[in-house]
């Protein structure tokens, strides 16, 4: 066991002579890597997330070999974790963000693991001198914690009176004098936060820890279109499902990037088609038809 920060303690398993290779590993246990395995179940069900899984496995091998590193007295550098999460909307940077706090808060990390999410006009003032203390208030309040910025670049839109300025300047400074006493996140459109990243020439060093959330393709959407029908108990006939395939090819090929939260709100859309049909026509009340989905119950584009 290795004494942390506090009265917690993480079970550590090391072997000073030879540390048995990843690869050669039958498994984790969960003895020993909880938060990991924890993590990983929470996100185990997540579309499109090769790359978030990698992610989060590499963050928390950093904490990780760390303590091993603190353990038999080598050296070690304060490590920096605050994060840029770049995505289009419904691409799962919230949940993956909330996901990053359990799991630093599991590892002792972040005292307190709690998750404050802000956005603009929780930072900016109307008047001078608010924007400073706004900012200072929320930072305080997500000590021990992470703070999650959503739309980040929104600070940056605004004309010559505009406070958004000062609330990213008190950002990278709170980011300099707290910078392990809490955890930031900002999240936003991809080309829009390469724009926002040039607000103030300190920011781009301090996010070491980058993560793309790419777009859904049209399997990802199917896959996901059948896992939220499974789990309400509907069931697509197989021309409902071709319609389904066609349409998601479609959004791909227009460009017409829609992820997790269009597939969700079409999917109540059909159910309320479904439920429409089943009033209008005469048809038997049992199961199968309950739980059904057909060509018809498909929006039109």
């Amino acid at each position: 066991m290795v004494q942390m920060k506090d009265s917690r303690k993480i079970q550590i398993q090391l072997n000073q002579e030879n540390i048995e290779p990843a690869e050669r590993r039958e498994g984790f246990s969960e003895t020993t890597h909880y938060p990991l395995l924890k993590a990983e179940k929470r996100i185990s069900g997540m579309i499109g997330m090769d790359p978030v899984k990698t992610f989060i496995r590499e963050m928390y091998a950093l904490v990780y070999v760390n303590e091993c590193r603190r353990k038999l007295g080598m050296t070690i550098s304060p490590q920096n974790y605050h994060m840029l999460f770049t995505g289009n909307p419904g691409t799962g940077k919230t949940t993956v963000a909330r996901i990053m706090a359990s799991m630093l808060k599991d590892m002792n990390v972040l005292e307190e693991g709690h998750f404050i999410e802000a956005d603009r006009a929780d930072l900016v003032g109307e008047y001078i001198g608010q924007t400073a203390q706004k900012t200072k208030d929320i930072v305080k309040k997500a000590e021990g914690g992470i703070l999650f910025i959503d739309e980040a670049y929104s600070l940056a839109r605004g004309g010559e009176k505009d406070f958004g300025r000062e609330a990213v300047d008190a950002l990278v400074k709170a980011m300099e004098d707290r910078q392990h006493k809490f955890v930031l996140i900002l999240a936003g459109y991809p080309d829009e936060m390469k724009q926002f990243l040039k607000l103030n020439p300190g920011l781009p060093s301090r996010f070491p820890n980058t993560l793309s959330f790419r777009d859904f393709s049209g399997a990802d959407m199917l896959t996901l279109t059948e896992q939220l029908m499974e789990e309400k108990q509907y069931q697509p006939t197989a021309r409902m499902r071709q319609k389904l395939s066609r349409h998601f090819q479609m959004l791909r090929e227009a460009d017409f990037r829609q992820n997790g939260r269009y597939v969700r709100n079409l999917v109540e859309r059909i159910i309320r088609r479904h439920a429409l049909r089943l009033l209008e026509e005469p048809v038997t009340m049992n199961k199968h038809a309950l739980m059904t989905l057909e060509e018809v119950d498909m929006p039109d584009a």
